[in-house]
């Protein structure tokens, strides 16, 4: 992926160079009617901090007001942000907006339960392409027209996504990592599957859909926590085409608590080997692609990048090479210590440069997360106790900056198991011992790493990461 990613921005290989791209204009005799019938949907669950932003944001899209429908789906639970967001469509309605406001009886399928049910309605057969925000998702007003003319003059393809753009990424030392983390994601995995593969994974928001495409790859399923991804492999196996375009960016809310991003790592990992378990045969055995799409899917795609990089990171270099420490015999070589994990790290490192110098701290928080991705990995693999877990990622919005300004209570009482983090203190006990007899008995400095590594996971396991809000 590196040598491809260097590829393509050497050559400087656009979507609007490989595809054709030409904006969409009106027509003297069809009027609007030359413009596609677009659906925007925007899924949410007692989203009381970010509901105006995301439904004025999509009420705000330059596009004919009557070829587009804005879809609410609202599966809250409190009745008083339910009665806010009904109130809120109400009000764009009354600008003129073709806002529906829907809700559902029960919360089965979480997510893609709701966008399912929201496939259901009469108005949506009158449309050819649907667009998906989540609730902190902001698009800019031109979203659609940058992005819907790749769908309509390349009948092959069925994905158009866009890249996540961060309101907060500079709240704390959490969200900085998280850019750095997601700038990799985007930078490399999604433009180099774009332009090598025309595949990728669906990020589940801020993305434009082809409905004939989605319609034949069977809809949403809620069989696994990323819905997301089964919908694009299954489509992907349909032999449909995706285009990423790093261009076109929309805003979105990082995690600032640790609780909540610990919570999304772990359906972000659990999700992939899940699905990976489930689909492993149905990709081996499709005779839609070709064979080294299949080899592309089942080895890069899902079985190294979704599976081996989060227990190799884990287990080697937190587990098994710190215990080489105890026995002098076996000689660790320098590459797998050094030279591998470097150029590892400057790729990963490529698409957050403005970030560079808290690289040190990057990885040793990775090597942490590492901890919670394999042990969520194989819960999925073995679809045990929570694997299909969906515990929604909280956003703040303004509601830290008020809880900030106001006056803190003299006393201020928390309950141990929200912030200390039992797993990650006994690893950090583990690595400080493995530090300690290197230290002690040693030839090597490997203990400077060790220490180092430590202090990380006893940072995080006394909560010391991201910001904290009382639930009070």
């Amino acid at each position: 992926m590196g040598i491809a990613i260097a590829f393509i921005k050497l050559f400087r290989r656009k979507p609007e160079k490989k595809y054709k791209w030409e904006p969409l204009k009106g027509d003297l005799e069809l009027g609007n009617y030359s413009y596609p019938m677009v659906l925007v949907q925007i899924p949410m669950y007692n989203e009381k901090e970010v509901y105006q932003l995301s439904i004025g944001a999509a009420c705000n899209l330059s596009w004919p007001a009557d070829r587009i429908f804005i879809q609410v789906l609202d599966d809250s639970t409190d009745p008083a942000i339910k009665a806010l967001v009904q109130q809120e469509c109400r009000r764009w309605a009354c600008k003129g907006v073709n806002i529906k406001y829907e809700i559902r009886g029960n919360r089965k399928g979480y997510k893609a339960g709701a966008l399912r049910e929201g496939m259901k309605h009469s108005y949506v057969k009158l449309c050819d392409y649907v667009s998906i925000f989540d609730a902190d998702f902001q698009p800019e007003p031109d979203f659609l027209e940058r992005a819907i003319p790749f769908l309509v003059h390349n009948h092959e393809i069925a994905l158009v996504q866009a890249r996540w753009e961060f309101v907060n990424a500079e709240e704390c030392l959490l969200t900085k990592m998280q850019e750095m983390s997601f700038g990799y994601h985007f930078t490399v995995e999604q433009e180099v599957g774009s332009a090598a593969h025309a595949f990728f994974g669906f990020n589940g928001t801020a993305g434009v859909w082809r409905m004939l495409a989605l319609n034949e790859a069977g809809g949403w399923k809620d069989r696994t926590t990323v819905e997301d991804m089964d919908l694009a492999v299954r489509a992907g196996l349909n032999g449909w085409k995706f285009v990423y375009v790093d261009d076109v960016k929309v805003k979105s809310e990082l995690p600032s608590t640790f609780n909540s991003y610990r919570y999304q790592q772990h359906r972000w990992s659990c999700g992939p080997a899940n699905l990976f378990r489930k689909m492993a045969m149905e990709i081996a055995t499709n005779k839609k692609v070709s064979v080294w799409k299949k080899f592309y899917l089942i080895y890069s795609f899902f079985f190294v990048r979704k599976i081996i990089a989060h227990v190799v990171t884990f287990i080697l270099y937190c587990v098994v090479m710190p215990a080489t420490v105890f026995f002098p015999e076996v000689q660790v070589p320098r590459w797998g210590t050094i030279y591998v994990p470097s150029a590892i790290t400057i790729l990963n490192i490529l698409g957050s440069a403005r970030s560079m110098q808290l690289v040190v701290y990057w990885i040793l928080f990775e090597n942490v997360m590492s901890l919670h991705r394999t042990k969520a990995t194989f819960i999925g693999l073995f679809e045990s106790g929570r694997a299909n877990e969906w515990i929604v990622t909280e956003k703040l919005g303004d509601a830290l900056k008020t809880k900030k300004g106001s006056k803190a209570p003299k006393k201020f009482r928390f309950r141990v198991g929200e912030r200390v983090h039992a797993l990650e203190l006994c690893i950090g006990l583990y690595l400080l011992f493995c530090g300690w007899y290197d230290f002690s008995f040693g030839k090597t400095r490997f203990h400077v790493y060790l220490f180092l590594q430590a202090i990380a996971f006893f940072v995080v396991g006394f909560g010391y990461v991201g910001v904290y809000v009382p639930n009070s």
